[in-house]
């Protein structure tokens, strides 16, 4: 899914740690610098993935999208080029830089030979007293992009009511990414955090635009489209539908639905089994995307290790919810024909190991996932829906009052 081209954008970027003459990188990450090419204001991130080399990127502040770089390190000589690799042999701009106190400095130079100083400054900044949380987050944990977002300001779009609940939309100008605020219908402090997760959501979405876009830029503009449907809201639940359509330099084009289902009493991202349980025991919570975090500050409130959310998920889970499914829908349910290589075999259980899901009025809607060779299997299901009469006698952990 949509996890498929962060891992190859991060690949690109990838820390090593290191030691080197230059302490300031020893067994770091990458460092975020400030400072001018030419006239104009740009935001630079450098990594030294090897002793004599160096990948990163920079913007420009008026633009905000990203330029790769790689090149080497020598002498505290920092000698570069406009490029993912250095197998590119088309040319492009080349950087030189110099060590000093404060960053680097030194030059860029166009492919016509024109010349601009280019000087950086390691850059530390702080959030803003208008930042909302997630924004506010991202200045410790990630300013690079915190001083991109900063540069961003959202438009107001439409409004619309959905089962009751007004809703106000927002886009991101520049990505197009859209999303909603819930304008009213819970309490104060409930709506508060059920906006705060949408928000951040939102400004999720761009910067993985972004990461999209450097992932395409040595095959051109990457294409990233999303299509935000808001598909179930009431006092315990809200559920959004988030599904993109990608292509950011891979061998293929891709898709896929990362749902945003909200616990509205809590304003907490809900784990599917926080919703429906079906194994031994008190329900546990595991959301993948607080294993994938880098957070190093105990935010992590997953209550199992993944083997065991894993062992669930393909020993319990997926064989019951394949027997639900048979029982419901057997027709598209059945097995391919023997010899046929392009049927979906939806009875295989290793398919809904790891459903994308969110709710219905009906009940649960899951996206089984399958190779990327048969992605086509996933597109356009609107059948595995799970009635709520086949899961209100299994209750999550979260104690949700379902109808």
């Amino acid at each position: 899914m949509k996890k498929g081209w962060r891992q190859a954008a991060a690949g690109l970027l990838c820390a090593a740690g290191m030691v080197m003459a230059l302490p300031l990188y020893a067994e770091e990450g990458p460092t975020v610098y400030t400072g001018t090419l030419g006239s104009q204001q740009i935001v630079a991130e450098l990594d030294f993935t090897q002793p004599d080399e160096v990948s990163g990127r920079y913007f420009y502040q008026k633009y905000h999208l990203d330029l790769p770089l790689n090149g080497s390190l020598a002498n505290e000589t920092l000698s570069m080029k406009e490029g993912l690799d250095s197998l590119d042999a088309a040319p492009h701009p080349t950087i030189t830089l110099h060590h000093t106190a404060q960053g680097w400095q030194g030059e860029w130079v166009s492919t016509q030979g024109n010349a601009l100083p280019l000087q950086l400054t390691t850059a530390h900044p702080a959030a803003a007293p208008g930042d909302d949380p997630y924004l506010a987050s991202l200045a410790g944990d990630d300013p690079y992009e915190y001083l991109r977002l900063q540069g961003l300001r959202l438009q107001r779009g439409k409004q619309q009511t959905v089962m009751g609940y007004p809703l106000q939309w927002w886009k991101e100008p520049q990505s197009g990414i859209t999303l909603f605020e819930i304008i009213s219908g819970y309490p104060p402090a409930q709506l508060a955090a059920l906006n705060q997760q949408l928000r951040a959501r939102l400004w999720q979405e761009v910067v993985d635009y972004h990461g999209c876009q450097l992932g395409a830029s040595r095959f051109g503009q990457g294409e990233f489209d999303q299509t935000v449907t808001p598909e179930y809201l009431s006092a315990n639940v809200v559920s959004i539908s988030i599904f993109t359509s990608y292509d950011c330099g891979g061998a293929h084009p891709d898709f896929g639905d990362t749902p945003l289902n909200l616990n509205a009493r809590t304003g907490e991202k809900l784990a599917l089994e926080d919703v429906l349980w079906v194994g031994q025991g008190r329900p546990f919570h595991y959301l993948y995307e607080d294993e994938e975090s880098d957070d190093d500050d105990g935010d992590n409130h997953n209550s199992v290790s993944f083997d065991e959310y894993s062992a669930y998920r393909s020993k319990q889970f997926a064989p019951w919810l394949v027997s639900r499914f048979r029982a419901l829908y057997p027709a598209e349910m059945a097995a391919p024909s023997e010899g046929d290589e392009e049927g979906c075999n939806y009875s295989d259980p290793e398919v809904w190991n790891f459903p994308a899901w969110y709710f219905t009025p009906q009940g649960l809607l899951f996206s089984p996932s399958f190779a990327r060779v048969a992605r086509a299997c996933e597109a356009g299901l609107s059948w595995p829906v799970l009635p709520w009469a086949e899961i209100l006698p299994h209750p999550g952990g979260a104690g949700l009052t379902l109808p």
